[in-house]
């Protein structure tokens, strides 16, 4: 029997055209046709996005700061971004976040998302967090129940944060104990 080559690692900058092309996957299903309309008409393209998560991926902001994929082979199945918490509530030194988990909708189901996941918990318990956070948008039941079932529960804190095309989305904030 074959079975698939399934990893999770720290992104490199060379895999800053698969994570822009599962950003644009995952806005595309969340936000239908607007998403790609908003970055058309900003004139941002898949590789304009590409070009940023590259910069990003390197040079971040401090050591702390990290971002993960979940790869099949070599090809980007998902990414999370992980570092200190910045809510005014939080302590940066033993609140980490998990501040973005995208799996590409194409990919779902396969075991990529609780890869990643595990490797987000153990980033930041290696990182010496304590707790970790995470802010979902109220309407993503699917990223919520996945996270509940992972053991995350609501803290009771929300917000309201304007999305890619300047709409309001209502979100709150998850929390779990790290060990």
């Amino acid at each position: 029997m074959v079975t698939a080559d399934v990893s999770v690692r720290v992104a490199w900058p060379a895999d800053a055209a698969g994570i822009a092309a599962v950003q644009v996957r995952r806005w595309q299903e969340q936000y239908d046709a607007s998403a790609t309309a908003f970055l058309d008409g900003a004139g941002v393209g898949v590789d304009d996005l590409a070009a940023a998560w590259a910069a990003s991926l390197a040079r971040p902001p401090e050591a702390r700061f990290r971002a993960l994929v979940a790869l099949a082979r070599v090809e980007v199945t998902g990414f999370a971004l992980t570092g200190p918490c910045s809510d005014a509530d939080a302590d940066p030194a033993t609140d980490g976040e998990l501040s973005e988990f995208t799996v590409d909708p194409g990919h779902r189901r396969a075991g990529h998302g609780s890869r990643l996941l595990q490797a987000c918990a153990d980033t930041l318990t290696a990182d010496g967090f304590t707790r970790a956070t995470c802010w979902i948008a109220t309407t993503d039941d699917v990223l919520r129940a996945f996270l509940t079932d992972s053991g995350w529960a609501a803290d009771g804190a929300s917000r309201e944060l304007a999305d890619a095309t300047g709409a309001g989305v209502k979100q709150v904030r998850l929390h779990t104990a790290l060990a």
